[in-house]
C-alpha cells in the first residue's frame, strides 16, 4: 500500500503567513470601529482600550436617530437621494454621449473626445469657484441640487469607460436593428443599455462611492443642518453639543455609513469585475 507524503513548500507557507499578516493589518481599524461603536462612553476611554467590549452598547445607534442635535437619519437620508440620483444621472447621460461617441463617425470626433479626456486634468477647486456663482445666480444654494444636477452632465472618466465596452458591441447587430425598422433611440435603449450590465455596474459603484463620500461639494453648498449630508454630520458631531467627544457615537456612524457600499458592492461584485475586464478588450 503506497502512502501519501504530504510535502510543504516552505515558499508557499511564507507567502501564506505573509498574506495572513496583511490581512490582519487590514482588517484591524474595521474591527477596532465595530469594537468602538459598541461600548460604553467609560469603557471606550478605558486604557488600555479593549478590542472586545465587555458590554455592548447597541443604545449608541439609537442614540444617533433619537438625539434631535445630530439629525442622524435626515443626514442619512440625503446622502442616500444625492447618491441614488447622481448614479442614475450619470447613468443616463455618460451611456448617451458615449455611445455617441462609438456608433457615429463625423470628422472632429477623435478632437471633441481628446478636449472630453482633457477635463479629466481639470482639478475640482478650478471650476469650484465658477460654479457656485453660478447655482447661487439659480437661487439653488443650500439645497441638494447643486450636488444632484451636475451628474445629469456626464462624466469624462464615466463616458470613456463606457465607450470603451461600446465598442466592443458588434456592428452587425445594430444593423440588423436598423432593417428592422428600430430609432436610433431604441438601437440605444433597446439594444445597447441591455447588453450592458457589467459596465453599467461599474459606473454605478464608481459614482456611488464618490457621490457618498464626497465632503467639499456639501461644505461648499450646504448651510442649513437639516440639509446636511453624512460626510459633513459626522464632522460636525466631534463639536457636538456633548460633553466629551463622542468616539463611540463617531464609529456607530462610520459603521452604518460603510453598509451601503458595501451592501452595493456584494450584490453587484460579479457584474463589477466584468465590466473593468470587458472595457479592455477593445
Amino acid at each position: 500500500m503506497n502512502q501519501t507524503r504530504l510535502t510543504l513548500d516552505p515558499i508557499r507557507i511564507i507567502g501564506f503567513l505573509i498574506l495572513l499578516a496583511v490581512t490582519v493589518i487590514m482588517i484591524s481599524p474595521l474591527w477596532f470601529m465595530v469594537s468602538t461603536s459598541l461600548k460604553t462612553t467609560k469603557e471606550m476611554l478605558a486604557f488600555p482600550p479593549t478590542w472586545i467590549p465587555n458590554t455592548f452598547a447597541f443604545g449608541n445607534f439609537r442614540t444617533l436617530f433619537e438625539n434631535p442635535d445630530l439629525k442622524f437619519g435626515q443626514q442619512y437620508a440625503n446622502s442616500l437621494i444625492v447618491a441614488v440620483c447622481s448614479v442614475i444621472g450619470t447613468a443616463i447621460s455618460s451611456s448617451l454621449v458615449a455611445f455617441g461617441f462609438s456608433r457615429y463617425y463625423t470628422r472632429w470626433k477623435s478632437l471633441l473626445f481628446g478636449l472630453l479626456l482633457g477635463t479629466m486634468m481639470l482639478p475640482y477647486p478650478a471650476i469650484m469657484i465658477p460654479q457656485f456663482l453660478l447655482f447661487r445666480q439659480l437661487g439653488l444654494h443650500d439645497s441638494l441640487l447643486p450636488l444632484i444636477v451636475p451628474s445629469f452632465f456626464g462624466s469624462a472618466y464615466m463616458i470613456f469607460l463606457l465607450r470603451q465596452f461600446f465598442y466592443s458591441l458588434p456592428n452587425e447587430l445594430f444593423d440588423a436593428g436598423r432593417i428592422d425598422g428600430c430609432s436610433e433611440f431604441r438601437l440605444f435603449w433597446n439594444l445597447t443599455l441591455p447588453l450592458s450590465g457589467p459596465v453599467l455596474a461599474t459606473v454605478s459603484i464608481f459614482t456611488f462611492i464618490w457621490s457618498w463620500n464626497d465632503l467639499l461639494a456639501p461644505v461648499l453648498y450646504l448651510d442649513s443642518q437639516e440639509h446636511f449630508t453624512l460626510p459633513i454630520g459626522m464632522a460636525a458631531l466631534l463639536s457636538s453639543k456633548l460633553r466629551i467627544a463622542p468616539w463611540n457615537l463617531l464609529m456607530a456612524a462610520s459603521l452604518l455609513s460603510v453598509l451601503p457600499i458595501v451592501a452595493l458592492f456584494t450584490v453587484a461584485q460579479k457584474r463589477f469585475v466584468e465590466g473593468i475586464v470587458l472595457t479592455g478588450i477593445k
